[in-house]
């Protein structure tokens, strides 16, 4: 593929979504089953397919100080509230036809495989965690994220725009298949997290111990790096690491709160769009940023290490 096909398939797949969570049923009666998994071709992304259903998005007043006095230490707690405000108001959604997101998030050999067909470069430097502290690597990039990983490990160190790219090619080599790829929406994503869920986290409130990666999840890769794929158990809906190891991108814009927000489970294509929401929490993050309430932005060219993506793909 050329690099200028691979730019007017990226122009294409951003300009033409406006990711609606509520995608139609088609013929393809399997792809309509919960927790139904398929692949599309050797190097594409295992995906799950997730039902249709209505969800409250979002926290309520009470759920943001139970997760407040339960979790925060006491001197970051103004800080926990001002961070949880984009976090409201609490809102229903309906998600009115099942769509599919990617089982894990997209792997160091999946993003590979598309570096290899198309010659796309992600270089131009990336931003290492170390500490707190934020130190720009100008030769970080996915290959040189700052820690050894394998084929099977999450891809990091890769922007907003990288993503496209990738689900762009993803949609080309997989073209004779049903269905769209894209990023999902941060409704889809909470959702699909939640998996019928009210409580801080899928599994529970308390975020408990070797139940994910973080700054102290009682995980062997806590404040390390990202776990690889499918190292924690996967929620009722069958999708797998969805708190903590690396936050993901959505396509959404940001906006510091929900009011306004769609209710119908599609992007929120308005409001600040020089950043670009992300969800899940990271490596290196307190347990109290990985909710399934919690959300973030950053500007979509940034490369940082505690960062990947997972796919959703509209279904026929």
């Amino acid at each position: 593929m050329t690099r200028q096909r691979l730019a007017g398939l990226i122009f294409l797949a951003i300009s033409s979504i406006t990711l609606s969570g509520a995608t139609s049923a088609g013929s393809d009666e399997k792809s309509e089953q919960a927790n139904q998994t398929f692949r599309d071709c050797k190097d594409c992304p295992e995906m799950v397919v997730i039902p249709a259903g209505d969800f409250l998005m979002g926290s309520s007043d009470e759920e943001t100080e139970r997760d407040v006095e339960a979790v925060v230490p006491q001197r970051e707690r103004n800080y926990a509230r001002a961070w949880m405000a984009s976090e409201h108001p609490a809102h229903p959604v309906s998600i009115q036809r099942s769509f599919a997101l990617s089982k894990y998030r997209v792997t160091r050999g999946e993003f590979a495989a598309f570096v290899r067909d198309t010659g796309y470069s992600a270089e131009g430097g990336g931003t290492y965690w170390v500490d707190h502290t934020y130190p720009v690597h100008p030769e970080g990039n996915w290959q040189h994220p700052g820690f050894t990983q394998t084929d099977r490990d999450p891809v990091v160190c890769v922007s907003w725009l990288d993503a496209k790219a990738y689900i762009a090619w993803l949609n080309n080599v997989s073209a004779d298949r049903h269905g769209t790829y894209r990023l999902p929406s941060e409704a889809e994503w909470e959702y699909a997290t939640r998996a019928g869920t009210r409580t801080a986290r899928w599994w529970g409130d308390p975020i408990g111990s070797g139940n994910t990666d973080c700054d102290g999840c009682g995980s062997r890769w806590d404040r390390q790096q990202p776990a690889s794929g499918g190292s924690f158990q996967t929620n009722a809906f069958g999708v797998s690491d969805v708190l903590g190891s690396a936050w993901e991108w959505m396509e959404d814009c940001w906006n510091k709160t929900y009011a306004g927000a769609p209710q119908d489970g599609s992007a929120w294509t308005t409001g600040d769009c020089q950043d670009r929401v992300m969800r899940g929490g990271g490596w290196a993050n307190r347990p109290w940023i990985l909710r399934s309430a919690n959300r973030s932005s950053e500007e979509p060219g940034g490369r940082r290490n505690y960062r990947g993506f997972r796919v959703a793909k509209t279904l026929p």
